[in-house]
């Protein structure tokens, strides 16, 4: 799956030290506004106690989770669509994403100056809205001025598009993002070439102090009672807490570490999960002596799809699937038990795939 879901957000926040907590590749971090002058791509694990709860009773020699490709873009500022700061830059790595992590400051550090003098979440929230609000904006008016070109031959279909594209533009301008307009499905097309980049999907992600990471702050409260009347969710993150707990060398000093902050999991793990559902991503998973794997698919593929993503020949030959229930796999405990119990179906090129199923491919090329 070659989806990317992006970190966002001002400059001085804090994205780069949660990316650190997650990515395999590190980044550098600094106090300084507008010093990352390059954004960094990081391929994550995706947590999951499932795959690993099979692999206890398969033993595999190799465990290979499922994975997702996170962007630390460096942060804006105002003024980051006419230029300011890195500005366009990365408001084009921005676009190039499939969704956001919209990562928000909620603490206080001295030593960590405000690039706007002050803390507040809310108005961080804004101001990089603003800036994609505008990109969009300047985005649909170039093709509005495109279609009305092509609308004055007598095109019917490009009348329409500069009727919805107008839909767009007074939303932009009335300070809205583009997921928030109420529009048919079906006119939605006359603006998916253009790649809105407030039509992303969102999650926030509230990044807290060390004391602030069981329970948030006040700062956090301000960011869910804006956000009330969404469907966005939001995440509670305490990032340099969390960089320390990812320095730590072993598992048991990982889960001591997390108990004495009153956690029962990094919270990276939260927000690395909602990015997975938030690409509409799901898993399942191959079991066999050599390997346990989990393999990413999008929601509602077929079996012979999901196949492909192991390899083209399993999709092309695709003849059926062998499907266990995760559930029924860890009840029965071996694939010979659950095939005696009768829970193990064959499966056609039909079938959607679903999350968690444990597949065998037979196939013919």
């Amino acid at each position: 799956m070659a989806l990317k879901c992006g970190i966002v957000g001002i400059t001085n926040i804090g994205k780069t030290t949660i990316f650190n907590c997650i990515s395999k590749t590190k980044a550098q971090t600094s106090n300084y506004a507008f010093s990352a002058s390059k954004s960094n791509l990081g391929v994550v694990d995706v947590p999951d106690q499932r795959l690993f709860k099979i692999a206890e009773l398969v033993k595999p020699e190799k465990v290979i989770p499922a994975t997702v490709e996170i962007v630390d873009i460096p942060g804006l500022a105002k003024g980051a669509s006419l230029g300011e700061g890195i500005g366009n830059k990365f408001l084009d790595d921005i676009q190039r994403t499939d969704a956001m992590i919209h990562v928000l400051r909620c603490f206080d550090d001295e030593n960590l100056p405000h690039v706007e003098g002050s803390v507040n979440p809310v108005r961080d929230m804004e101001i990089v809205d603003l800036e994609l609000q505008i990109k969009d904006l300047e985005m649909v008016e170039r093709k509005i001025q495109r279609m009305e070109k092509v609308a004055k031959s007598g095109d019917k279909d490009a009348k329409k598009a500069v009727e919805v594209l107008t839909k767009y533009k007074d939303h932009f301008e009335n300070f809205q993002n583009a997921r928030t307009i109420d529009i048919d499905e079906d006119n939605k097309r006359y603006v998916q070439d253009i790649l809105l980049l407030t039509d992303k999907p969102v999650i926030y992600v509230c990044n807290v102090d060390d004391e602030s990471a069981v329970s948030g702050n006040a700062y956090v409260n301000m960011v869910k009672e804006t956000l009330k009347d969404s469907d966005a969710e939001v995440i509670v993150i305490a990032g340099a807490l969390e960089a320390d707990i990812a320095e730590l060398e072993t598992e048991e000093e990982r889960l001591e570490f997390l108990n004495d902050a009153g956690l029962e999991e990094p919270g990276v793990n939260k927000m690395i999960r909602a990015a997975y559902q938030l690409l509409n991503l799901q898993a399942f998973f191959t079991e066999g002596p050599k390997e346990v794997r989990a393999w990413t698919i999008k929601k509602d593929m077929t079996a012979p799809q999901a196949a492909g993503v192991i390899h083209s020949d399993l999709e092309r030959g695709f003849i059926r699937a062998e499907v266990i229930k995760y559930d029924d796999f860890i009840n029965y405990k071996t694939e010979h038990a659950v095939k005696e119990a009768g829970k193990m179906k064959l499966e056609g090129k039909n079938y959607i795939v679903e999350d968690g199923d444990l597949m065998n491919i037979r196939f013919n090329v």
